[in-house]
This record gives structure tokens, sequence and C-alpha cells, in this order.
């Protein structure tokens, strides 16, 4: 009779899964019917066999996911993908200032060399920036100004190689994973005799080359590292024997000396010791390599673009890339709405430009410097006369009242226990839903996870009011606007006129007045400055400026504002400005990020009387919430 063989299951790669098949197949096998595999030397073989098919399987799992650049795990697979795409990932980026250096010296002119060196410290760590060219500037009435000088966090390096054409495994390093390629600057010297140089540049369109185009090539390689390459003179200028290739960059600490902003000189410089350093614009910019993620999501869409800047997906991906620090993005074009710097965003349409607002990891807004960078930087990519103009993304705050009924039978949670529940669940929400471009707030949904937070929750009523911050010039009379973004509550005219209409404001105070002011509205589109006299509202103007119910644009007209009251219980220098919505739904538009204000959200619970069947249910004994943020007074 023959032996009856189960066949082995091929599905399983773990080793004990397959040693147990193994085991299996041959327990039904009549030699090994009534055998002892625990202990025996054959358990011993199964153990290399399963370890044998295990590594097998790994490997032939691995190799096929590195086929793919959605699958792959490696970042030397990564990389070869994305080379195959055309896209070059982004090295490290070290934080750049830009400072003013002025040397006290009758001299009729200096040179700042590539590699000065300035220090600055954040917290009691002290970190070197660096120049990365050569500046000349001459003498000014006995001081010698070196005015927007860029300098960047790390160590200038130079390495220099021989070339030597017949040693086919040469290459030109970067040796250093640190090292940030955008500071990197490429020369060509003839010869160890001849000190002419040329100055290569980073090849970025292939159809522009000729076969003298003095360029070169830049790819990632392993360990993190970059290597350069020249053309073949066809592409490129190629680079022959006994030339000398001087690499010089920045190997830099990444990110960690973001937001220095005092800085002072190191050294003499051209011999000159009487130097004075102001800042600019404060470090900002440095960040890790590009990681795995995200070289997989920009690979592609690189492609995708060609090169080219068409559609907002398409400044999305490269300010992104351009600007590592990138931590959310919104695109607009003109014909969709304009960008003011007194009124803000308005949907008047703008034809010709594109709008550009970016959110840093940092958490600050772009300076004037790095404004200017990122528009040099993607004129290489946009299309036709489209001129990039790069906005101050602008902070909505949304300050909520919630009020929540709870079922206290249903739970052993103290009303302290549940309010903090719920503040956990506004600060998830605040964090998984907002703070980012193109948000919206979702009245409903936000209740509906008010109400998931405990079993023990019944139900929650809660109002919303939108607030926005100014920074006045409190050096004269001047006007400015702040933008809500969303229509504000005004049933009808004269609308709550007589408690101050939906308009609010923290204090602040006017040239030649003692009072500390606030502004508010009259209902009918006017807004109002007034101060308090035992409680009771005395206006100081009645014409300040004007609201705009229908898209939320408060304007003033000019103030003298002399002074800025403490907000929320701390010296600020902005008044904040507090309005209705018309809807609790409440939208993000173009450059504005909604953001709950933590601080002044208020949250409070009360015992639900129906559902302990007290004796006040349904009676006049049981309060319900109000659903409007304050009665209407018309």
């Amino acid at each position: 009779m023959a032996a009856t063989r189960k066949r082995l299951s091929v599905t399983e790669f773990d080793f004990d899964e397959v040693k147990d098949n193994l085991k299996v197949f041959m327990r039904n096998q009549t030699e090994f019917k009534d055998y002892d595999f625990e202990g025996s030397g054959l358990s011993a073989l199964l153990d290399v066999l399963a370890y044998n098919t295990h590594y097998l399987g790994f490997n032939a799992n691995m190799l096929a996911n590195e086929m793919f650049l959605d699958s792959s795990q490696l970042r030397s697979s990564v990389v070869s993908h994305a080379k195959t795409l055309g896209y070059t990932t982004r090295s490290a980026r070290a934080a750049q200032a830009v400072i003013n250096v002025y040397l006290n010296t009758t001299d009729t002119s200096a040179t700042m060399t590539a590699g000065t060196v300035f220090t600055a410290s954040i917290g009691d760590t002290s970190y070197q920036f660096v120049t990365i060219q050569d500046t000349i500037s001459t003498n000014i009435g006995s001081v010698i100004p070196f005015n927007n000088l860029s300098v960047y966090e790390g160590s200038f390096v130079s390495t220099r190689y021989t070339t030597d054409t017949q040693n086919v495994e040469q290459r030109f390093l970067i040796n250093d994973a640190r090292a940030d390629t955008t500071t990197l600057t490429v020369k060509v010297q003839n010869s160890s005799t001849d000190s002419i140089t040329a100055t290569y540049t980073l090849a970025t369109d292939i159809a522009a080359l000729t076969s003298t185009s003095n360029v070169y090539f830049l790819q990632e390689v392993e360990d993190g590292k970059f290597e350069i390459y020249f053309g073949d003179d066809i592409l490129g200028n190629a680079v022959v024997d006994g030339n000398i290739i001087i690499l010089n960059y920045v190997v830099t600490n990444k990110g960690v000396a973001n937001s220095a902003s005092t800085f002072t000189n190191s050294a003499a410089i051209d011999g000159i010791s009487s130097v004075n350093v102001s800042t600019v614009s404060a470090s900002a910019g440095g960040s890790e390599p590009e990681t795995i993620q995200s070289i997989k999501y920009n690979a592609p869409l690189d492609y995708a673009s060609q090169g080219r800047c068409v559609t907002a997906e398409d400044y999305k991906t490269y300010v992104k890339q351009l600007f590592p620090n990138t931590q959310a993005v919104s695109v607009w074009g003109g014909e969709n709405g304009s960008y003011n710097s007194s009124t803000g965003v308005s949907d008047i349409a703008e034809y010709g430009k594109v709008f550009i607002s970016v959110k840093s990891t940092t958490g600050l807004n772009l300076n004037e410097v790095q404004k200017a960078q990122l528009v040099t930087d993607l004129a290489s990519y946009t299309v036709a006369s489209i001129t990039p103009v790069v906005v101050d993304p602008e902070t909505l705050n949304l300050i909520l009242n919630v009020n929540f009924k709870y079922d206290s039978s249903a739970t052993t949670r103290a009303n302290e226990s549940l309010v903090s529940l719920v503040n956990s669940t506004i600060t998830n929400y605040n964090t998984n839903y907002l703070k980012v471009f193109n948000s919206v707030f979702r009245h409903s949904q936000f209740t509906g996870l008010v109400d998931a937070t405990d079993s023990a929750i019944l139900s929650n009523i809660t109002t919303v009011s939108l607030s926005s911050s100014y920074t006045p010039n409190t050096l004269g009379s001047y006007s400015f606007t702040v933008n809500l973004g969303n229509p504000l509550y005004n049933p009808h005219s004269g609308h709550n006129a007589a408690s101050g209409g939906v308009i609010a404001s923290t204090g602040f105070y006017v040239s030649g007045n003692i009072n500390e002011m606030f502004f508010d509205d009259d209902g009918v589109g006017n807004l109002r400055i007034y101060y308090l006299v035992s409680g009771v509202r005395t206006y100081y103007l009645e014409l300040a400026g004007t609201v705009d119910y229908l898209t939320g644009l408060i304007s003033t007209y000019p103030v003298y504002i002399t002074e800025v009251s403490n907000v929320d219980g701390s010296a600020s220098t902005a008044i904040r400005l507090t309005g209705t919505p018309n809807s609790t739904d409440i939208v993000g538009k173009r450059n504005q990020i909604l953001e709950i204000d933590i601080l002044n959200t208020t949250v409070t619970g009360n015992q639900d009387t129906i559902a302990v069947s007290s004796s006040g249910g349904g009676s006049a004994t049981y309060n319900t919430s109000s659903s409007y943020v304050a009665p209407s007074s018309y």
C-alpha cells in the first residue's frame, strides 16, 4: 500500500511554521510514522532545513519588495528608483541667517573670504556660522559695510581631487553625509601648474546643454553621501587628466541651530579687529536629509511635472523640495483670488501670479530673504510669465465654549475627570483635523467626538468664536486690517448694537488718552473704540473703521496706538480681535490656518437630571444650555 503523503504548505516562511510543516510531512511518511522528532538528531537537520527555507523566503521577499519604489525599504533602493525618475534627493540643510557686518577702519576696501566664522548661541550652546563665498566691499565714511550677508551654520570644507581618467574607479565624493549641497561650489583648475579655474554649475536641464557647457551632475550614493560627476563632451564639458576638482561646501549640524538671532565675529576680518555685527534675519531652514518617505512621495510627482510648475500641485512639490522645513503649503492661482499685504486675501482676480503660503516646521514665518530665495529658485520651474508671490500664513483661532451633560449613574468618573477627557479630545481634534491649510472645523463632527469621549456623556452644546491678532505700529497713526475669513453673525441691521455687536478685542491705549480702549461694532458695519467707566461703555470713536459681515474683514481707520494691554495674563505686542461667526462650520481659506485656542477654550460638565431619573426631569428645574454665544439684543 502506498504511503499517505501530505503536501507541504508553501505559504509560511516563519521558522517555527516551516519546521512544523516539515514534521507533519515526515510523520505522514510510513518510515517515520512513530518517530520521535523532538530530541533526535533528525530534529537538528529539520532546524537547518527550516532556517534555510526561512532565509530563502526572506531574501526572495526582500528582493521582490526592493524592485519597486512603493515597497522598497532600503534607502539605497529608494534612491536608486528615484534616480531612474530623474529625481535628486535632498541633502541636509544648514540653518541660514542674514547679517550686516561693519568694519571700522580707514582702509579703502576689505575682503570677506569664504569660510569667515561667526558665532551665535541658542541657550547655553554656541554654534558656528560661516560665509561660503568671497565678498569685497569698499569704505564708506570710515566704515566698510557688508550688508545682507548670508551665513550658514557649520564648518566650511574644501576637498580637492586630481583627475585620472585611467582610474575607472575614481569618484568625486562629498565625504560627509551632513554636507549641505545647496552650499556646494565646484571649480575645475586646469592643472597643478596652471592656476586658471572655471566655475561649474549644477545641471538642471539637459536640453539646454552643449558639449562645452561647464556643468556638473549630483547624485546620492552609499551612506547618504553625494557624488559629483561631469559631462562626456556631448552633454557637458568632460574633465581631463590633470584637472584639479575643487569642492567647497558646508558640513552642518542640520536643524539644531534654527532661530539664532545674535551673532559675533570669531576673529579679525581681513586684518581688521573692530567689527560690529547686526542681524537682518534670524537663522532658519536647517533640516535633516530627505527621508525615505519624502523621496517616495516627491520623486513620482517630480517626474510627472517634468521640471515645470504648471498646476498648484506642481508648485507644492517644488516648494517642499526647495524649502525642506515646509510643514504645509497652500498654493492658488491669481485667477482664483489675490493677496494684498494691507487687506489680506481677496476674491478679486490677479492674473499672471501664483500665490504661495508656507507653514514652516519651526512655527516661524519665512523671512524676507527666504521669500526672495524661494521666488528665485522657483523661477527655473515656472512657465510663461507667471510670477510667484510668497505670502505669510495667517492663523485663525477658534475659541470654543463646550458645555456637556453626562449620566452620573453610568460612570464612576468625577466631573473633573470627564472635563479633562473632553479637553484631551479637543487637543487631539486640533492636532488631527486642523493646524494645516484648507482645513475645516465641522461642528457636527466635533460635537460627535466630544459625545464619544465617554459613554456617560449624553450631549453637548458647543459655541464658536473666531479670533485673529494684529501687531500695531506704535510709532504713529496707522490703519490695519484683520481678516476672519468667514461671514459674521448679523441677522439684521443694528444687531446687538447696545451690547457691542459681534466684535470684541483685547485692550490697548491711544495717544492723548489714559483710558484702556477696546473695539466693538454697531451692527451696521461700523467699528467703534470705547473705554469703560464704572463698567459702562463710553465711546471714544463711533467711526473707527468698518466691518464687512459678509467676508469677515475688519478694517480700521488710522489710529495712533501707543501701547497694547496684556493678553491672557502676559505681556503682548498684539491686539486680539474676536468675532461671532454666522456658521459654526468654519473654513480656513487660502493662506489661513485654523487652530483651536486651547488656552481660552472653556469646558464645563453638568449632570443630566433626566438621565438619573431626578424628580426634576421634564420640570421647570431642568435647565438647558443656550446654543448662542450671547442673547440677542435689539
